[in-house]
């Protein structure tokens, strides 16, 4: 283990609990590893003992004594050292959804903030919507309220000074917080009302509570209040989100102190179960009180890869606590910081994978994460989960192979565990002769006494084939003719679920700017051996490591991990190189490193056993993403800084640089938050290291027969081989084996390839893999391969997916970067749709409208290092601030296939900030609109020209002016340049691989498999509708008519969408270019098929589409069109859904609220000022096996909403409430989803504009279902009052109930806040309409309740929705969460 100092007491246990095997590793005391002793058990085996983890100290300590120690006799502490424990006890009360009951405590208005979320859905295809359940029982509302005073966006950048919240009077308004911001207290709390509330919560029988509130991570006086009463009245666990992690965004925040609630009290009570089996305590405190037997150190595995005492460790940090130590293993066994390698960690498990990387001596810490459906704010390593395990299924649909993301688990588990499961990775390994049965433990069959089942395995792929051969013929498949041997289709699966791991590990390397192929590649868990070496070789690396412990290397982590101290306050400062700023922030560090210096000394750790990281929060102004830049090392100093340690700023400009491409010199930089990482150190490194093992080792060549095991038929690429078995055991050091060979014993099994070799050191078996890339063999381009062709399906999918990536990480805008408002994709040489990543719906056909064009405009004009961009409805746009930017790529001199970004830019200019004016009559209303242009002339940027068509061209319409906020749209466009390039990098890599000739032949076979899955859906269809007229029509608020009639050649499998009697063009703006028709086609197509299919031009090719001309769906050049995009395409979806009797009507609407000011009209003084856009969540449709869906994004949009605390940091505003509007849905035997309220003061005179629908329609309900309410915008406004009226009847007219805040918090004596009257003046609340504009004053507010879903079936008839779905907790994440591998994360090892 660590070669550390002897003690007297010297034991040394390292335990990993997984979800099916319980793995320790024992030391006497020596720590040699030849001395570990290793034990692997069941985690759950209640015939033989109550607790896994002390089932294995007991086996430990009897072996170390030299005597058996009986079962059930408390364990003697005094001869240990130390127990380390990493657990899944966290992850599986997460998973399962076992953890404590518990209540939330949150500010006033956001009782429902966690079931909004940020309001996008989880799939976008899924009509069915399913959002994770909240972890609370009740929410209690507390009538408090803090705002920040000043806002980020203020062109001005006023600061208002404020004294510290400690020296500032009891009734001060205005204070400064942690993070340095002055903070306006709106509503102090009241102790008796809260003292009363919480009562209430403890009567019902909770113990456990979370309590976050608006604005605690910089002014937590008042959670600190209900923290203090709640722990008087008696709850045992109280969480307080400062505490926890004191970081902006308010669910996040509130996330995490729920999961800490939840899951504290069961890690307590596994604690306390498992301190009993001892005599003599565990803990730093049981060590101190030298009483009796005395206690041994004890410490847990956290997610960021630390330990901590088992009396401090909590639920919120233990989430990753198993994966975590398995990166600590490799990472700390397989790094040199010498020759500073980067390491790559691929850990196969039998559900899913997971994949880290460790470089430059520290681990990637994320600080937000999604586990199992619940996103959390806390230090983790940056782990990616994989849903491709051992366990997972393989299925052969509409002509391609596909892996997962369906697991068999532990029950029934692969085919092979004689249990009659489903065909799996694990029986494609053994099938192919690549799992060895002698070497799996004998578990299976009635008694629990049989190996594995090779026949079963064999049978269920050979009826695969058969299948596969069938359909193949057919036609239904590829077109290939020659039928495929049983073999290739087993290999085929191996292959593309390859291909499936080798995607997340590209993007966790390559979109931080890292080359995968400069890195190792340590694998470890029950799988991975078996699929490392074609792992490696698809990422271009050359070396494997696979360390001796690697099946047992969690728990040999937890053995070498330091404990860690992690401290964090927020900030606001900017960064200055100057001595101020500078000495303020080391003041603050050092104060946190002394908090943690005290930390770690009580734990026994001495002041020369402490180091430190310290860390820096930074972000551009302007921008939301944040880097944490850790202080640069001496070297790194000397190196880069002129010598110079606290050189925080050029560090964060140089990694900005590397992880996003670019760096904005002319902003500002803040600090957002200050971090100290206190390390005691246990592990003073290896003995060697594997370089050092690698110069010293004299590999000898094993020849002939020499220690083989036995010899094995093994299937490669190509065909079958004769395989050489060794056993590990038998193997020496310096003993090199030429592939083909398997290596193996009890717990792992290593395939070495053919042109591959294994030598043996010390710690590890090193692969080194060959000059083979692994892409000999010539593709044949006369038929499509089923397998090639998922392969490539995967490729092109993985590039429009990381240029989606590139864009988000490169981009300024909230837009993109936070609400995810664009799309990115890949296009043949004739601007027909390759591949779209699924990003919104709404760009799915459109965008290929648009490229088809500009490559008919341009045909033979363009050169090398040329890009396009247009924005205009005619010319495949959908509405002007969605900007289209088209690369063309080459080889020689012909363009081979397009790449193009769409993003919405927050402003183009016209007559409103915010560009989506609800009163456009004409199309130059709504902004620059740009028809085609070159963007970039053979590599040089047009500034001059872009500039001119954003910002002057506007400007020259009557009221209109140029763009409000240049310098983001011209950073959005280059950031989609770099997105566009990316794309063009990768496909010239693809090509590279395979050669042009294939990659061309598998993109027209990609259309052409899109098109058979449509062709066969409309089979389909017609057979359910067979009789059944397929007619709708809906209308718009204005009455005009969409309606549709679909006509289906059963035979042919083609489709005929007509829209003949669709009302003419409109003198408003929810005109709908045609190509925004094509998408809600596409989407709606996708929906009804159900299962994934490549999204491309084949897609369209069986359907025909009729609009009529001069229709508002196919509108002339000049007509305004910003609706169309958000509410016309809401219609036709609702319509063509309608048609197929698919489900109930959704909110239909994407509730479009601008608001602004500044501008640079023509003839005025051009003003500085801010556009803001976001679009409002409401309730999905119910359908005729499943509720609606609260309060989220539904069809055409799935971009999230802006947190509550960013909002009010970056604009003048005080968000009062955002909550469900409760009874909103459509009734029915399947309810409908409630719409929700926002309503939104502001604190600055600025132009307001709402662009909505279903304000005069109701979303309809189907087979009986009731209508949903229609949705209704509220202008709280200030007026004189008149003489005689009634002023309080109509300041408290909302008559449905809705909005509970009507007379929201007041901050005394500071200014007439929304809803007060005063002696001159009352609040009246008026109607806009769905379509409006306004100029509101400080105080005065909208409120906007948005619709609701429809309802299906009648009320009263039994609903089985959710039956299934309450026996299966796990069914709203199932498939790709980042922990989902712990709930049976080795079955097949």
């Amino acid at each position: 283990m660590a070669s550390e100092k002897k003690s007297e007491r010297g034991i040394r246990i390292a335990i990993d609990r997984g979800g099916t095997f319980t793995d320790c590793v024992g030391n006497p005391g020596t720590g040699k590893m030849e001395d570990d002793k290793i034990i692997k058990l069941l985690s759950v085996d209640p015939q033989n003992y109550d607790d896994a983890p002390l089932e294995g100290i007991r086996r430990l300590l009897s072996e170390f004594q030299g005597k058996e120690i009986p079962r059930g006799e408390p364990l003697d502490t005094s001869k240990i050292e130390s127990i380390r424990m990493g657990t899944t006890v966290a992850t599986n009360a997460l998973l399962e959804r076992k953890g404590e009951d518990i209540a939330m405590v949150v500010t006033k208005g956001f009782k429902d903030c966690l079931e909004i979320g940020n309001q996008s859905r989880p799939n976008i295809f899924d009509l069915a919507i399913r959002k994770p359940e909240v972890l609370y029982k009740k929410v209690v509302e507390i009538d408090e309220r803090v705002t920040l005073e000043d806002y980020a966006e203020d062109p001005e950048r006023h600061q208002t000074d404020a004294a510290a919240a400690e020296d500032a009077s009891e009734d001060a308004e205005l204070v400064k917080g942690l993070s340095g911001e002055a903070v306006r207290i709106l509503q102090r709390p009241k102790e008796d009302q809260i003292r009363q509330q919480l009562q209430e919560v403890y009567d019902s029988g909770l113990r456990s509570i979370a309590v976050c509130l608006m604005h605690g991570y910089t002014y937590p006086k008042h959670e600190a209040l209900v923290g203090r009463i709640a722990k008087a009245i008696g709850f045992e666990h109280v969480s307080l989100s400062h505490e926890l992690m004191p970081m902006i965004k308010l669910v996040p925040r509130a996330t995490s102190a729920c999961a800490d609630a939840y899951l504290t009290p069961a890690i307590r009570k596994y604690i306390n179960g498992f301190q009993k089996g001892f005599a003599g305590g565990l803990g730093t405190e049981s060590v101190k009180r030298e009483e009796g037997s005395k206690g041994a150190r004890c410490e847990f595995m956290q997610s960021d890869g630390g330990l901590v005492d088992v009396d401090i460790f909590s639920g919120l940090r233990a989430i990753l606590s198993g994966p975590a130590g398995g990166v600590v293993g490799y990472a700390l066994t397989s790094y040199d910081p010498n020759t500073k390698t980067p390491v790559i960690g691929f850990d196969m498990g039998g559900t899913s994978t997971d994949v880290s990387r460790y470089g430059s001596g520290r681990y990637d810490h994320v600080f937000e994460t999604t586990t199992a459906g619940v996103t959390i704010q806390s230090p983790q390593l940056d782990i990616n989960t994989v849903a491709a395990g051992g366990g997972s299924r393989l299925f052969f649909r509409n002509g391609l192979f596909v892996v997962g993301p369906e697991s068999a688990g532990a029950h029934p588990g692969p085919a092979c565990y004689r249990k009659g499961g489903p065909l799996t990775i694990t029986d494609a390994n053994l099938y192919l002769g690549r799992l060895l049965p002698d070497f799996f433990p004998k578990i299976f069959g009635k008694n629990e006494d049989e190996g594995l089942d090779e026949g079963a395995s064999e049978k269920a792929f050979k009826e695969l084939t058969e299948q596969i051969n069938k359909e193949v013929a057919r036609g239904e498949g590829s077109g290939k003719k020659g039928e495929m041997s049983t073999d290739e289709i087993a290999y085929g699966f191996i292959k593309i679920a390859n291909e499936t791991m080798t995607r997340p590990i590209r993007s966790l390397t390559e979109a931080r700017g890292h080359d995968t192929s400069k890195h190792r590649l340590a694998t470890f868990g029950g799988a991975g051996g078996q699929h490392a070496v074609a792992i490696a070789e698809a990422l271009g690396i050359s070396q494997i490591l696979i360390h001796r412990y690697s099946s047992v290397l969690s728990a040999y982590g937890m053995a070498l991990a330091d404990v860690v101290d992690e401290r964090q306050e927020p900030e606001s400062k900017v960064w200055s190189d100057d001595g101020d700023v500078r000495k303020y922030l080391q003041g603050k560090m050092e104060d946190l490193k002394k908090k943690s210096t005290a930390t770690l000394r009580d734990q026994g750790f001495e002041e020369n056993q402490i180091r430190f990281e310290e860390y820096l929060n930074m972000r551009y102004r302007g921008t939301e993403s944040a880097l944490m830049v850790v202080k640069p090392s001496k070297e790194e100093a000397e190196k880069e800084h002129n010598g110079e340690e606290w050189a925080f700023g050029k560090a964060f400009v140089k990694q900005h640089e590397q992880e996003f491409g670019f760096t904005l010199p002319d902003r500002d930089i803040i600090v957002d938050d200050v971090r100290a990482r206190g390390i005691g150190k246990t592990f003073e490194g290896l003995e060697k290291t594997v370089d050092q093992q690698l110069k010293e080792v004299k590999p000898k060549d094993i020849k002939g027969d020499e220690k083989v095991y036995g010899k094995r038929s093994v299937y490669f690429d190509g065909g079958r081989q004769e395989t050489a078995v060794y056993k590990l055991e038998d193997l020496a050091v310096g003993d090199r084996i030429r592939g083909p060979a398997i290596i193996a014993d009890g717990t792992q099994t290593i395939v070495v390839t053919p042109d591959a070799s294994a030598l043996l050191i010390d710690t590890h078996v090193v692969i080194n893999l060959g000059e083979s890339d692994g892409q000999d063999t010539k593709v044949d381009t006369k038929e499509a391969d089923p397998i090639m062709l998922s392969i490539f399906a995967h490729r092109f999918m993985a590039i429009a997916e990381q240029m989606g990536r590139a864009l988000q990480k490169t981009s300024v805008s909230t837009n993109v970067k936070e609400r995810l408002d664009y799309s990115c994709a890949l296009f043949d040489s004739d601007g027909g749709l390759v591949a779209n990543a699924p990003h919104l719906p709404v760009h799915l056909g459109s965008m290929s409208t648009c490229v088809q064009k500009q490559a008919e405009i341009w045909r033979g004009k363009l050169k090398k290092g040329d890009v396009l961009v247009s924005n205009h409805p005619m010319f495949g746009g959908t509405h002007l601030p969605d900007i289209t930017v088209i690369t063309p790529a080459f080889s020689g001199d012909k363009i081979v296939f397009y790449v193009a970004s769409r993003a919405h830019h927050a402003d183009i200019g016209g007559i409103l900030p915010g560009s989506m004016p609800p009163h456009s009559r004409e199309l130059f209303q709504e902004g620059a609109s740009i028809k085609t242009e070159k963007l970039v002339s053979e590599g040089h940027f047009n500034e001059k020209r872009i500039t001119e068509l954003l910002l002057d061209e506007p400007a020259r319409y009557p009221g209109c002016s140029g763009t409000r906020c240049l310098p983001d749209n011209l950073n959005d466009l280059k950031a989609q340049i770099a997105a566009n390039q990316k794309g063009i990098n990768l496909i010239s890599a693809l090509i590279d691989d395979y050669g042009e000739e294939v990659v061309q032949f598998y993109m027209r076979n990609i259309q052409d498999n899109a098109e058979l899955s449509v062709r066969n859906l409309l089979k389909d269809v017609s057979k359910r509708f067979e009789g059944h007229d397929l007619s709708a029509v809906d209308y718009m608020d204005d009455g005009s008519p969409i309606q549709l009639k679909v006509t289906i050649d059963a035979e042919k499998g083609e489709a005929v969408f007509d829209f003949t009697g669709t009302g003419p063009e409109v003198y408003g703006n929810t005109n709908a270019p045609e190509a925004v028709t094509y998408s809600a086609i596409i989407y709606c197509l996708r929906c009804l098929i159900k299962e994934d299919i490549p999204l491309n031009q084949g897609c369209l090719s069986p359907v025909k589409v009729v609009i009529p001309k001069k229709s508002f769906l196919s509108p002339s050049g000049t007509a305004a069109v910003v609706g169309g995009n958000v509410l016309t395409s809401q219609r036709v979806t609702d319509v063509v859904l309608k048609a197929f009797n698919a489900c109930a009507a959704s909110q239909g609407d994407c509730n479009n609220l601008t608001f602004g000011f500044g501008g640079n009209i023509e003839g005025e003084k051009a003003v500085k000022g801010f556009g803001y856009y976001e679009t409002i969540a409401g309730g999905s449709g119910a359908g005729p096996d499943w509720d609606g869906t609260n309060g989220v994004h539904t069809h055409m949009t799935n971009t999230r909403i802006t947190d509550a605390e960013v909002f009010e940091r970056r604009y003048p505003v005080i968000l009062r409430e955002f909550s469900l509007r409760a009874g909103s849905h459509g009734k029915g035997q399947h309810k409908g989803g409630d719409g929700v309220v926002r309503d939104i003061e502001f604190r600055i005179p600025v132009q307001v504009s709402i662009l909505s629908e279903r304000r005069v329609y109701h979303p309809y309900g189907l087979e009986g279902g009731g209508d949903a309410a229609c949705g209704q915008n509220v202008w709280v406004r200030r007026v004189p009052k008149m003489k005689g009226s009634d002023a309080d009847a109509q300041a408290n007219g909302n008559k449905d109930g809705s909005s509970k805040q009507e007379n929201p918090p007041n901050a005394p004596g500071k200014r007439h806040e929304a809803g007060e009257d005063t002696a001159d003046e009352e609040y009246r609340h008026i109607n806009m309409g769905g379509k409006n504009t306004a100029s509101m004053q400080p105080g005065e507010r909208i409120i906007v309740k948005t619709p609701g879903g429809g309802g299906w079936g009648p009320v009263g008839k039994g609903s089985e929705t959710r039956q299934h779905e309450r026996q299966d907790p796990k069914h709203s994440w199932r498939g790709g969460s980042i922990a989902s591998r712990q709930a049976e994360a080795e079955a097949s090892a």
